[in-house]
């Protein structure tokens, strides 16, 4: 290994020169413990580099190792249930070798070269392949099967060799000869640079909503499969609740979730919480479809920079097998403050409020690598990648720049209030300033798979619901009384949709997780009685007091409770209404 010398250290920040045949990004190993470190600067013969462990005692004169390699993640079987570090290295393994704490300079493989994994071949020798083809499967878990693909750099070949049996994943499984004549062995990992977005063939509109369960989110501000969302808001408001019920009960098949310099304690219960759930789609534990990266405040600022890309390419690995991933990322303002960080420690002529003048093209360069695309190869796979990030913006403040430019590049925008959550709303998305870009998109998949007229209950509650924001500043100066029975009908509908239909229990699992032709019809009996009481609100013989005090009221409040396989209850619900309503002025 070429060597160099440290002439400077700043924090995580170390100088050296000697580095004339160094590369931008590639990995080094600094002072005689090897810290791990990546090279972010080049001015000559001197190097910047953005060290990933602290770098207390490192000083002047101290070497500095060159690998030649850049910052890569091995991909292959044993992924699946794993906790990681910022820089993939398995917390279990760290643990055994060194403690409860992670020590410097600790090299642990990122995957088990030694255990024996089941292969099952799916192409036979002479067969004509090109990368991201698939060569065979592994059932990684129960739920997940783990596909062999041709790696992307080889671009047509033909089979010479191919095995079946068990293996490790250094083994060769299958040897290819390209078209200029070069064989190639083909393992079960694959090595990736964080930095490079993995290829596809095509990326396409995406139209499929990313069920979630919940109602705030698929009614009201859906989100698509391989789209981008951002959660804001201020401490205490729910982001890291609402991250963990989206990872818990949408319908990805792949979770990747990455803690990026968040509290311990918040890291801890999902370590905790994940292995002793239930995937609601399959009833097996949810750990069994999902990867973790726990990169927590008190680690190192630098590797919160890195843990974001070693999760989104992990998250595209499984996407190019054609699997659709939910990536969470929680939050990315610490990812930014790394940023920060060492843009102020190079030096560099600071932006708004100190971040780095390239932020936005960061941002963007992250939340790009979302999408549903055609996977690479002949055989037009699809996958998808969402990305789902949360923004800690400093007193809830949407107009500092981290949120600004995730605005920017996200579609779905999911505002969360800390009023509401003072209130105990579950989630706390404030339906007034949130929005959603994909309803356009998903408008054909919630009339054929939902209903006709879905979209249309949809946007009448919300139109409800923002009369009844502008009714209760009339209420605030002159009360109640001043209103007509139109107007304090408005207002009973938009209590029912904030009360019964937006609010959710997180701890009761049927109401936390609701399938989308429930909501419909959750939604429909609210506005059915909305639309039988208009249309009697103006004969003499209505009384608003009694409207309210109906019998019929606490039937629709214990609507929510009706089971999936009973849903023509809503129908004979509907009816019973109507009647009621009708009766009032019989």
């Amino acid at each position: 290994m070429k060597k160099g010398t440290v002439v400077k250290v700043s924090g995580p920040l170390v100088i050296a020169n000697g580095m004339k045949s160094a590369k931008m990004y590639e990995v080094v190993k600094v002072s005689e413990e090897k810290l791990m470190g990546e090279i972010i600067e080049l001015k000559g013969d001197e190097a910047s580099i953005q060290v990933y462990e602290d770098t207390v005692g490192i000083g002047p004169g101290d070497p500095v190792y060159a690998t030649g390699e850049t910052m890569s993640v091995d991909l292959g079987p044993g992924l699946l249930t794993s906790i990681y570090d910022g820089i993939q290295r398995p917390l279990a393994l760290i643990e055994k070798e060194a403690g409860p704490f992670i020590t410097r300079g600790i090299d642990v493989p990122a995957l088990d070269y030694s255990k024996q994994w089941d292969l099952t071949p799916t192409k036979t020798k002479g067969d004509t392949v090109a990368g991201g083809d698939v060569l065979g499967e592994i059932q990684e878990t129960v739920l997940i099967k783990h596909r062999i693909l041709v790696p992307p750099h080889i671009e047509k070949g033909t089979i010479e060799e191919i095995k079946g049996g068990s293996f490790t994943i250094k083994d060769t499984i299958a040897v290819i000869k390209d078209e200029n004549g070069k064989s190639h062995e083909v393992t079960m990992v694959q090595k990736w640079s964080i930095r490079q977005p993995r290829p596809f063939n095509i990326k396409k509109v995406p139209k499929i909503p990313l069920i979630s369960g919940s109602r705030s989110i698929d009614t009201m501000f859906p989100i698509v499969k391989g789209g981008a969302g951002c959660i804001p808001g201020p401490f205490g408001a729910g982001k890291t609740v609402t991250q963990q019920s989206l990872a818990k009960f949408c319908d990805a098949q792949v979770i990747v979730y990455i803690g990026c310099g968040e509290r311990g304690n918040e890291m801890t219960d999902v370590l905790m919480e994940f292995p002793e759930l239930e995937d609601p789609n399959t009833g097996e534990p949810l750990m069994k479809r999902t990867i973790m990266i726990a990169n927590t405040s008190n680690m190192p600022v630098a590797a919160r920079e890195a843990s974001v890309y070693t999760g989104i390419t992990i998250a595209e690995y499984y996407r190019d097998m054609g699997y659709h991933v939910a990536l969470m990322a929680d939050s990315t303002s610490r990812w930014a403050e790394a940023l920060r960080e060492m843009s102020g420690r190079l030096e560099e002529m600071p932006g708004e409020e100190g971040y780095p003048a390239y932020l936005g093209s960061k941002t963007a360069e992250f939340y790009e690598r979302a999408g549903y695309t055609e996977c690479l190869g002949q055989e037009k796979r699809e996958g998808s990648v969402t990305v789902i990030g949360a923004v800690s913006p400093p007193g809830g403040d949407l107009s500092e720049p981290v949120t600004q430019n995730t605005l920017r590049v996200t579609k779905a925008f999911w505002g969360l209030d800390a009023k509401l959550a003072y209130k105990r709303h579950f989630p706390a998305i404030n339906w007034l300033t949130s929005y959603s870009l994909y309803q356009e998109n998903v408008s054909d998949y919630w009339r054929t798979e939902v209903a006709e007229d879905f979209e249309d209950f949809r946007n009448e509650a919300m139109n409800i619901l923002q009369q009844e924001a502008k009714l209760e500043e009339i209420v605030r100066l002159v009360g109640m009384d001043a209103l007509s029975s139109k107007e304090k009908l408005v207002l009973h509908t938009a209590k029912f949709i904030r009360e019964d239909f937006l609010f959710q229990n997180a701890f009761d699992y049927q109401d936390a997780h609701t399938p989308q032709k429930k909501q419909y019809w959750m939604l429909r009996v609210i506005l059915t009685l909305y639309h039988e009481a208009m249309e009697i609100v103006d004969n003499e013989a209505f009384d608003y007091d009694k409207f309210v005090e109906l019998p019929i009221m606490s039937a629709i409040i214990k609507s929510k409770e009706i089971p999936m396989e009973e849903l023509e209850k809503y129908k004979d619900l509907e009816k019973e209404i109507s009647t009621a309503v009708k009766d009032m002025i019989a």
